[in-house]
């Protein structure tokens, strides 16, 4: 048999087996042996070296008319292959609703959240979670808060009516403890949530409000460390023109401990030079020690504040309760 008439058995031969393929893996091993480096196909091509030099072009442009029909052939049957794999395998029942595009908008809340969050993210924090009904121990003991700490009066704290007195959490350092029991260092998270205070003296402060807190915690981590992270985050958030400055603070949980002030234009257009935004500070040797962790080895930091601060001044806001009277009114602003 000539080699022209071997090519044309192959591709006939080709065009049987791509279509009896009955899926893609099938289809693959159909053109392996068609198209393989040992595959029939293959096998004629290597074979024009060997005819004489006048029958080769001839011989050659019937190699590459078959091969393109051959991919051809391929292509077509892959792209049937594709879509029946691509089917329902049961029934589908069309009366069903269709899916319908989101109505609404993110709240000014979760919109300032998401972009705290993304900040945070690009210098490599994972983010954590925890419940909002905690205990004493997690949210004041591990945390180095004295048992005649203000904050654990029921003046001040929101405690449930039984024996082992849970409480609403009022702060997300909560969360800080519990992950530091579960993992060893380092860690680098933040903790967006709820949190809840008996404060409602004015129309900056509510019973519920929602924290933000980062941790990082390492061999050598310093003050400078969290000082440089606290101005990327807030120039991410509240943009370049951001000044921070640092002021020496008490926290039972960290030493030295910190209030950070800001200031921009947003700050400035309420007639104010200055503005309190956080606590933070370098993790106590004692709420180290209460996790497990030897403060002679590790150290670290956190901060926190409060996403309804920095939503207020993003938009231009007074009053923290309009935020949760769900006054479409004042939600269609955003």
């Amino acid at each position: 048999m000539s080699l022209l008439n071997e090519l044309e058995a192959v591709k006939a031969g080709a065009l049987v087996a791509f279509g009896a393929a009955t899926d893609l893996p099938g289809l693959d091993q159909a053109k392996g042996a068609v198209l393989g480096g040992d595959g029939r196909f293959t096998v004629l091509l290597k074979q024009l070296g060997s005819l004489p030099k006048e029958e080769r072009p001839a011989v050659g442009k019937a190699l590459n008319a078959v091969k393109v029909e051959i991919e051809a052939a391929l292509g077509a049957r892959r792209a049937e292959l594709e879509l029946k794999a691509a089917l329902p395998t049961e029934p589908t029942d069309f009366t069903l609703p269709g899916r319908r595009r989101a109505v609404g908008r993110l709240h000014p809340l979760t919109e300032v959240t998401d972009d705290i969050v993304r900040a945070f993210r690009k210098l490599g924090f994972a983010v954590a979670d925890g419940p909002e009904i905690e205990d004493e121990y997690h949210c004041f003991d591990a945390l180095n808060t004295p048992a005649d700490h203000p904050a654990r009066d029921s003046q001040d704290t929101f405690f449930l009516d039984a024996a082992s007195r849970p409480l609403l959490r009022t702060h997300t350092s909560s969360v800080q403890i519990r992950v530091m029991e579960k993992m060893p260092p380092p860690i680098r998270i933040v903790v967006p949530g709820r949190v809840f205070r008996r404060d409602n003296a004015d129309a900056t402060h509510n019973p519920t409000f929602h924290q933000i807190e980062g941790l990082y915690v390492d061999r050598g981590v310093t003050v400078g460390d969290l000082k440089g992270t606290v101005e990327a985050v807030f120039r991410e958030v509240l943009g370049n023109d951001v000044k921070l400055r640092f002021r020496p603070h008490y926290f039972s949980y960290t030493e030295p401990s910190l209030e950070i002030d800001f200031t921009n234009a947003l700050v400035r257009k309420l007639g104010k030079e200055w503005l309190e935004i956080a606590g933070c500070g370098m993790v106590h040797p004692q709420v180290f020690e209460n996790v497990g962790y030897d403060p002679e080895v590790w150290s670290g930091w956190a901060f926190g504040f409060g996403i309804e601060r920095i939503a207020m001044l993003r938009y231009g806001i007074t009053d923290i309760r309009l935020f949760y009277e769900n006054d479409v009114r004042f939600l269609r602003q955003f």
